[in-house]
Order: structure tokens, then sequence, then C-alpha cells
């Protein structure tokens, strides 16, 4: 097999068992994608954002925050704060379910930019997108010598794979999603997924 085809295979690999996983940031992917909210807009955001943090990884800025502790201490309390209050409210949608939530159709101006505004925060605010995409990639990249952009390319390919197939596919649930129950199941997954890395985040800081 052809070396670079092997590192960017590598990359993909890599990416897609670190994005895939139960989270905040898919969580609200799938359900934009089912509301048909500016779903677009949240997978370009998604994976762009991750293919930026991908870039820096590679490039070696993981090395340089890590040579500086108290950055990844605030940046732990920042990301704690946020992600215990994102559960919060998803656990307040647990208790009580908006109905306007609950649509699997039509956007509006305000929907949109709530939409976009939201995605940003939990791409940006969550220190572990940066754990995961500059720190962890980053030095498994570095291991590819001169093949490590070829594999930070396969990365961020399996970053928008992934952002594409669960914002756009995640329409095939719509029946089933649909129901307040199941929104409330998965509030109360994100809930208590978001609090409990929130506080773990907080104490460790």
């Amino acid at each position: 097999m052809n070396a670079s085809l092997a590192a960017a295979l590598a990359g993909f690999g890599t990416g897609l068992s670190l994005i895939v996983a139960i989270g905040a940031q898919n969580a609200f992917v799938l359900r934009q994608g089912v509301r048909r909210d500016a779903v677009l807009a949240v997978v370009g955001i998604c994976a762009v954002s991750d293919a930026v943090l991908i870039a820096l990884g590679v490039g070696g800025v993981g090395a340089l925050v890590v040579a500086y502790p108290q950055a990844v201490t605030a940046v732990g309390w920042i990301g704690g704060a946020f992600l215990i209050c994102y559960g919060v409210l998803a656990a307040r949608r647990v208790i009580a379910p908006a109905g306007d939530a609950l649509r699997a159709e039509g956007t509006t101006t305000g929907s949109r930019r709530r939409a976009v505004l939201t995605c940003l925060a939990l791409t940006w605010l969550n220190p572990h997108v940066y754990l995961d995409t500059v720190f962890l990639l980053g030095s498994v990249a570095a291991g590819q010598g001169a093949l490590r952009w070829t594999f930070g390319l396969g990365a961020a390919l399996a970053s928008l794979c992934w952002f594409t197939a669960l914002g756009f596919g995640s329409r095939l649930l719509g029946r089933f999603l649909a129901r307040p129950a199941a929104w409330r199941v998965l509030d109360g997954l994100v809930a208590a997924t978001m609090i409990t890395m929130g506080i773990l985040l907080v104490a460790g800081g």
C-alpha cells in the first residue's frame, strides 16, 4: 500500500474513533438534522472547526500549550462551567420539554442564529475538543514524520464524513425522534454526560 494512502487511512480511522462518541456536539447536530434546522451551517461549522484544530495539532501548537500548564487549567475551568450549564439546560428540557423543540421542519432567522452560536460554543468551548484534536491527534500525527499532514488530512476528512452523515442522515430517524419521550431520553443522556464531565473538569482544574 502506498505510504501516503496508509497515512491518510490511519488519520481517517484515528479521527473517526475520537469523533464517534456520545456528547453535546453530536447530540446537537442530530437534533438540528431531525428538525432540518440550519443543518448545512451546523455541519459546516463542525467540520471546518475540526479541520482548523487538527491543523493546529499537526502544526505543533499542542506542544506549545502544554508548555504552559496555566493555560490548560484555564480552559478546563471555562469548559467545565460551560458543560455544566449546557447539561442543566438539557435537564430542564427533560423535566419541562418545550413544544416547539420537537418540530421536525421549519426554521426562522432567530433559530438559525441561535443554532450557529450554540454550535460554535459547543465546538470551541469544549476542552475535550482540544484534547482530542490538538493534543492527541497532533501527537499521533507527529509520529508520521513527513506524512503528518497527510495523516491530518485523513482525520479532517473523517470529521467531514461523520458530521455530514449525522446531520443529513438523521432525517431517517425523524419519525422516532419526533416523539417527545425520545427527545427526553436523548436530553437525559446529554445532561448526565455533560454535567459529569463538567464537574470532573472543574474539580481537576
